[in-house]
């Protein structure tokens, strides 16, 4: 059954040598085995991420990928991001508040960014 099946988050990218330089060395994606020609498979916890060459890169303006960290991790994550040069987006949400591309919602704390084709990627903590 499906429910009982590891899904793998997929990303449409333009230039699969720029997004392996991103996915790699901005974010630390460790490749996973099971490559093929026009894609990569990284291993992100116990999930993975499939980012792959399609001319339809970048036409999503949702988030395509959410990661959650320990609470305790999250600053640490995110300076992290930003020592690699990421910028945080920031935009109209119901509720919370934002500093400094962080919104903070009572517990939940979260940023997102966007890789070099636009699709929006996510860190939060919902402790």
């Amino acid at each position: 059954m499906l429910s009982d099946s590891t899904p793998v988050a997929a990303l449409a990218v333009k230039d699969l040598d720029a997004a392996r330089e991103f996915y790699e060395g901005t974010l630390g994606f460790t490749r996973s085995e099971g490559d093929f020609p026009d894609g990569v498979l990284y291993a992100v916890g116990s999930g993975r991420v499939m980012v792959y060459a399609s001319s339809y890169a970048g036409t999503n303006k949702a988030t395509a990928v959410s990661f959650q960290v320990p609470a305790e991790d999250f600053d640490a994550e995110v300076a992290a991001l930003r020592e690699k040069g990421v910028t945080f987006q920031t935009f109209d949400m119901p509720s919370g508040s934002w500093d400094d591309g962080v919104l903070s919602d009572g517990s939940m704390r979260s940023v997102w960014f966007e890789d070099l084709d636009g699709n929006i990627l996510n860190v939060g903590t919902y402790a």
